[in-house]
C-alpha cells in the first residue's frame, strides 16, 4: 500500500436528499486540500450529487464514482453509489423518499464503518419523522448507532473549541426527564465521558462539571430532591473510581458566570439544559460527537434546514468542523493506543498529570 492510502478514510452520509446535506458535502469537499489530510467517501449517488452541483455552479466539485472500496482514489473525492435509480429530489420538501434514501446512505455508511473500510463517519442531517420505518425506529442518529454497534450506552457530546457539553438524556419529552435521571444512568454517562476525554481528546485527568436537575440545583431539597438522593451519591461514587466529577451546579448561574471554562466537559441532565448554552456560547461552529462507540462519528449541530435547501446559501462551516473533529479524534485514538503500548510514555504522562493534581483541586474548589 502506498503512503497516500495511509491517510484516514472519512465517510459522509448524505442525510435527507431534500435537505442541505449534499450541498454541505459539496461545499466542504470542494477544496482540493481536503485530500491532503484524508480520503473522502460520500455515500449517495452520482445523480443526487449532480443535482446539487447544478445548484452550486460556481463551485468546482470533481469526484470519482466507485462501487467497491478497492477502487478508492486517495487524491480525489469518492462517491460510493448507494442507489442507481432515478430519484425525484424536491429541495425543502418533507417526503417519504427523502427519508428512504437518507436511511440507505446511513445504512451503507455504517456498514462500511463497522467493516473498517472507513475510519470515521460524518453524518449529514436527517429528518426524524420521515426516516422512521421498521429499519429505523429511533429518535435520531445516536440511538441508531448505539444499537448498530451493540454497545450498552453512548453519550451525546457537543464539542467546540471552548467547551464540551454532554447529556444524560437526549431526545426525551420534558415529562419523562426526571424518571431517566438515576444514579446508574448518571454514573454510566460519567464513565463514558471520562474515558472519551482521555482517549478521544488526549486529556489524562479530565475535570467534569455536573449540572443539577432542578432550579438552583434543588436548594438543598427545597425544590426537588434528585440532587441529594441521586446526583451527590453518583458524584461520590465517581470520585471513588478516580473520576474528577464536581457539582451538582445550578445550571442558570453556571454558564452565566463562565464556570464551564474551568472544566474539560459539562454533563447536563437534559437536551435544552445543555444545548441552549452550548449553541449560545460556543466559539465557532459546534459539532455533535457520539462518545462511547468503538468507531468515530460526528455531525454538524444543526438540522435539515428545509427552509433554505436547494438555494445554495447553506453555511458549511459546522459540517467542515465536524470533519476536522473526526480527524482529530482518529489521530487522538491512535496516539492513545500508542502511548498505552509504550509503558515509558504512559509513566511520563502519569507523572505530569499527578504534578497537576493540586492545581486541579484548587481551580475547582472556588
Amino acid at each position: 500500500m502506498n503512503v497516500e492510502m495511509h491517510k484516514p478514510v472519512v465517510g459522509f452520509s448524505c442525510g435527507d436528499i431534500n435537505g442541505i446535506g449534499i450541498e454541505l458535502i459539496i461545499k466542504s469537499l470542494s477544496d482540493s486540500r481536503i485530500t491532503d489530510v484524508c480520503i473522502p467517501v460520500v455515500f449517495a449517488s452520482n445523480k443526487s450529487i449532480n443535482f446539487y452541483r447544478k445548484v452550486l455552479p460556481d463551485i468546482n466539485f470533481a469526484y470519482q464514482s466507485i462501487k467497491d472500496f478497492s477502487r478508492l482514489n486517495p487524491k480525489q473525492v469518492n462517491v460510493y453509489n448507494c442507489w442507481e435509480e432515478e430519484v425525484q429530489i424536491t429541495p425543502g420538501q418533507l417526503t417519504e423518499l427523502g427519508g428512504k434514501y437518507a436511511l440507505s446512505s446511513l445504512e451503507q455508511a455504517t456498514k462500511a464503518l463497522k467493516a473498517g473500510h472507513i475510519q470515521a463517519l460524518v453524518t449529514a442531517p436527517i429528518h426524524k419523522k420521515n426516516i422512521q420505518s421498521e429499519a429505523f425506529n429511533y429518535s435520531g442518529h445516536t440511538p441508531y448507532l448505539k444499537a448498530f454497534f451493540e454497545v450498552n450506552d453512548v453519550v451525546m457530546l457537543m464539542v467546540a473549541s471552548n467547551m464540551r457539553v454532554a447529556l444524560v438524556t437526549e431526545h426525551v419529552p420534558v415529562s419523562g426527564i426526571a424518571q431517566n435521571i438515576t444514579k446508574a444512568n448518571v454514573m454510566g454517562k460519567l464513565k463514558i465521558l471520562h474515558a472519551s476525554l482521555q482517549k478521544d481528546f488526549g486529556i489524562d485527568k479530565p475535570k467534569i462539571a455536573v449540572l443539577g436537575l432542578n432550579p438552583h440545583a434543588g436548594d438543598e431539597g427545597l425544590i426537588g430532591n434528585e440532587e441529594e438522593t441521586i446526583l451527590k451519591p453518583a458524584l461520590k461514587e465517581a470520585r471513588h473510581q478516580n473520576i474528577l466529577a464536581f457539582g451538582p451546579y445550578s445550571a442558570d448561574a453556571f454558564f452565566a458566570r463562565g464556570q464551564h471554562e474551568k472544566f474539560d466537559a459539562v454533563l447536563a441532565m437534559y437536551h435544552d439544559q445543555g444545548l441552549i448554552p452550548f449553541k449560545s456560547l460556543a466559539h465557532g461552529e459546534g459539532v455533535n460527537f457520539t462518545a462511547g462507540l468503538p468507531v468515530v462519528r460526528t455531525s454538524p449541530d444543526h438540522g435539515t434546514a428545509f427552509d433554505i435547501a436547494g438555494k445554495g446559501i447553506a453555511d458549511h462551516l459546522s459540517f467542515l468542523e465536524a470533519m476536522y473533529t473526526a480527524l482529530d479524534i482518529v489521530n487522538a485514538r491512535s496516539r492513545y493506543a500508542d502511548m498505552h503500548k509504550n509503558p515509558l510514555r504512559k509513566m511520563s504522562a502519569m507523572i505530569v498529570a499527578n504534578a497537576q493534581d493540586e492545581v486541579i483541586k484548587e481551580d475547582t474548589s472556588g
